[in-house]
């Protein structure tokens, strides 16, 4: 097992890009790496502690094939922290029973925003492909945010 850690800055004030994150409309507009999309009609956030944040990404290739996120918010610091758990119990080979993600929200110079985000405890095979998903969802989220 592993911790998944991605750094990346973005070119917009740190609040746009945590209501990104929180926003259903945004978060269905970029969320999921290209080739995959999240229909708005299937998340459900409700950014708080104790709050959940769901959502079910689908292959746009072949509609069949979807990857549902069901976690709970267990700590939230607007514009600045989001901490959530899933349970990744039934994921076949995942090897724990929870993935915690924290993302963290910095200012950076010129109105631009450093993003930290941390997966953990995560299956060393599985880190390459989380990290070129969350790469491609990024790109998706340059674009909303430029």
């Amino acid at each position: 097992m592993t911790e998944l850690v991605i750094t990346r800055i973005f070119d917009a004030p740190r609040d746009l890009v945590y209501r990104a994150f929180v926003d259903p409309d945004q978060l269905a507009a970029w969320f999921g790496p290209v080739g995959w999309s999240v229909p708005r009609d299937s998340i459900d956030i409700d950014p708080r502690p104790g709050g959940s944040q769901k959502l079910t990404m689908v292959n746009d290739a072949d509609p069949s094939m979807s990857s549902p996120v069901n976690a709970t918010f267990v700590e939230v610091v607007e514009n600045e922290l989001l901490v959530g758990e899933e349970d990744v119990s039934h994921i076949p080979d995942f090897g724990a029973d929870k993935l915690v993600m924290r993302i963290e929200f910095h200012d950076e110079d010129g109105g631009r925003t450093r993003l930290v985000l941390t997966q953990s405890p995560f299956p060393a095979a599985m880190e390459t492909g989380a990290r070129e998903g969350w790469g491609s969802s990024f790109t998706k989220l340059d674009k909303i945010l430029a």
